[in-house]
């Protein structure tokens, strides 16, 4: 393994560190305090998540691109040419990073958690707040259908990312600016959408800190947990991930005009060329 896929996996694992420990302590925050600061002010959750994934971009973005997501992974190695060969190596330090992130929440609020328990006559491995760490289907909300919205939330997400990083995109918003953006765009499915099932759009994100909370004490609530939810914030952001990039990339990519600007160039280019090349005076 060569020095700078090195970093690159450092770099990930931190990324998805930094998006745990302020994500999953704002959960904290949400959950386990009775009156909840955020009881009456959720879209401060939202904007927790959201600048967590800003500043995880900002920190890490010059090495790896942060990813920080296994379904923006896996679309970017489909449609824009990242390699194969780093796909399961990322993924893996995503998910480090993640269980890392969970352990510095737990040792923040771990006396938290046993008062709510305690107070709440709950146990861990009755999943007493397990929601702090891991997600799991909202109200009326069943496996099945969780599945298809965790789909079309993470399609989303990649749609969006996919517009705000298109070089080609003259509207896409400047380099510096493009991590608030995500950040935003984080926040804004959280805001409409996140009650469903807590808006995992990132297997990470879920399986890091569920796999730590098994080991913790929450055991079959984490893993494999009620209704055998656990794979569904796995693959249904996967899915989703292709079908947002594979959206963008069908219907917006090819009319956008600076693209059709350049490839007209660049057929200029090749027609002189090849005239010149068929000169015999030159």
């Amino acid at each position: 393994m060569n020095r700078q896929l090195v970093g690159e996996l450092i770099s990930e694992a931190v990324a998805t560190f930094i998006i745990i420990a302020f994500g999953d302590s704002v959960a904290c925050m949400y959950v386990l305090y009775d009156p909840s600061p955020y009881m009456t002010s959720y879209w401060g959750v939202c904007m927790a998540w959201g600048l967590s994934v800003t500043l995880a971009i900002y920190v890490t973005g010059s090495v790896s691109g942060t990813h920080a997501n296994p379904a923006v992974t896996l679309a970017l190695a489909v449609f824009r040419d990242f390699s194969w060969k780093k796909v399961v190596p990322y993924w893996a330090a995503q998910v480090v990073g993640a269980f890392v992130g969970a352990m510095i929440v737990y040792t923040l609020f771990s006396p938290v958690i046993d008062h709510f328990n305690e107070v709440k006559g709950l146990t861990r491995a009755e999943g007493g707040a397990a929601g702090v760490f891991f997600t799991h289907p909202g109200l009326a909300i069943t496996p099945m259908h969780a599945l298809l919205d965790e789909i079309i939330l993470t399609a989303f997400l990649l749609f969006g990312i996919f517009a705000i990083t298109e070089q080609y995109n003259e509207t896409a918003p400047m380099a510096n600016s493009s991590a608030l953006m995500i950040g935003l765009l984080v926040a804004i499915i959280g805001a409409s959408m996140g009650y469903l099932e807590a808006w995992a759009i990132n297997p990470a994100r879920d399986f890091g800190p569920r796999l730590f909370a098994y080991f913790a004490g929450w055991g079959s609530s984490a893993l494999p947990s009620p209704g055998n939810y656990w794979w569904v914030p796995i693959i249904g952001p996967l899915i989703g991930g292709l079908i947002g990039g594979g959206a963008y990339r069908l219907l917006i990519y090819p009319f956008l005009p600076a693209r059709v600007r350049a490839l007209e160039e660049a057929a200029q280019t090749s027609s002189a060329d090849d005239v010149l090349a068929g000169d015999p005076a030159k």
